[in-house]
């Protein structure tokens, strides 16, 4: 059983102070892209992987002082998750796959938090990947455009070892969180947009915390309701009454509702949100509500639940994203099983 970390939970937190109070050139790499690139990862090795179903990982955790319980040993279908930004303060453009300080951020800031989420509706494979710097994200330079091309690649590289060596035909849930989400919209367009039968295979994409640009798929759209299939999902929070030019014609739904209309969903709806520090589950905690490419929320009753300011977006005075899974855990992590379940019926 896995416990509140501490130190991991400090991090978090120290994240969010330098966010919301430094200047964004604090987080610019210290080096040109080419001075240093980390060694690409090996999928075959064990090591490549922050999670996978026949390993004790953070994927397995699940928040504390509740019922939930890891089920990968029985789900029936996959989960393939990417990680979000954990390389704030690097020297570097791309994360080097031996900084173990690094990869112990990353599973406990992401895995543990985020990714556990679905261990009750699949087997987790979460790949370890060259992730680009936090920096690239607010950055248009050659070197920003190629760290973010070096992630992915690693990241398509993963996915295909996943499905020669792993998947044997099982149902896929692709799922991340802010720069994972930013690759993984890539997959779903390059792997299962135009390949039916990979498409069959597609159980649902959870895209969150980054924009998704639903004019970029040719075939695969917003999923319209809870238990569609072959679709995807995607939210951004942040506090209500706030505009964001930057995410208008984002593709939203609410996870309370599963729906993409703009009615209010009450925080009545909430059956579970998780706080940052994993601890406990909340009920009624948020609401939610889609509002120009954002899902707007409420600052949740309970306290825990993080919020800061984006560098140079003044717009967007209090985003929610450190939580965006953990505002509607349970939310999602009855979403994923009812969804599976609703493939599986499909097939008869």
């Amino acid at each position: 059983m896995y416990s509140v970390n501490k130190a991991g939970a400090w991090i978090g937190l120290l994240l969010v102070a330098m966010l919301a109070g430094c200047s964004i050139n604090v987080i610019r790499p210290k080096q040109t892209f080419t001075a240093t690139v980390p060694a690409a990862p090996d999928y075959s090795r064990p090591e490549s992987w922050a999670a996978l179903p026949t390993t004790r990982d953070s994927a397995d955790a699940h928040p504390d002082h509740t019922a939930f319980r890891d089920q990968q040993a029985t789900a029936p279908a996959d989960v393939f998750f990417l990680h979000l930004t954990t390389l704030i303060r690097p020297k570097a453009w791309n994360g080097d796959l031996a900084d173990t300080e690094l990869n112990r951020f990353t599973d406990r800031f992401s895995i543990r938090k985020q990714g556990s989420v679905f261990n009750a509706a699949g087997r987790i494979y979460a790949p370890r990947y060259r992730q680009a710097a936090l920096f690239s994200f607010f950055d248009s330079s050659a070197n920003a455009r190629n760290a973010q091309e070096l992630a992915y690649q690693d990241v398509k590289k993963a996915f295909q070892y996943y499905l020669a060596n792993y998947n044997q035909g099982r149902p896929i849930i692709l799922a991340g969180h802010s720069q994972g989400s930013f690759h993984a919209r890539r997959l779903l367009k390059e792997f299962f947009d135009n390949d039916p039968k990979l498409r069959r295979q597609l159980v649902v994409a959870y895209l969150v915390g980054f924009s998704v640009n639903p004019k970029e798929y040719q075939t695969l759209q917003p999923c319209p309701d809870s238990l569609a299939t072959g679709c995807y999902v995607s939210w951004n929070a942040a506090s209500w009454g706030k505009e964001y030019p930057p995410y208008v014609g984002s593709a939203v739904v609410n996870p309370l509702t599963w729906t993409t209309d703009t009615a209010a969903a009450p925080a009545s709806l909430n059956r579970g949100s998780v706080p940052y520090g994993f601890d406990r589950l909340d009920t009624a905690a948020v609401d939610a509500k889609i509002h120009n490419g954002i899902l707007w929320v409420h600052p949740p009753k309970p306290g825990g639940y993080v919020r800061f300011l984006l560098p140079g977006h003044a717009e967007l005075r209090h985003s929610f994203h450190i939580v965006d899974y953990g505002m509607f855990y349970q939310s999602v992590r009855r979403n994923a099983v009812a969804r599976v379940q609703a493939w599986e019926r499909r097939q008869k």
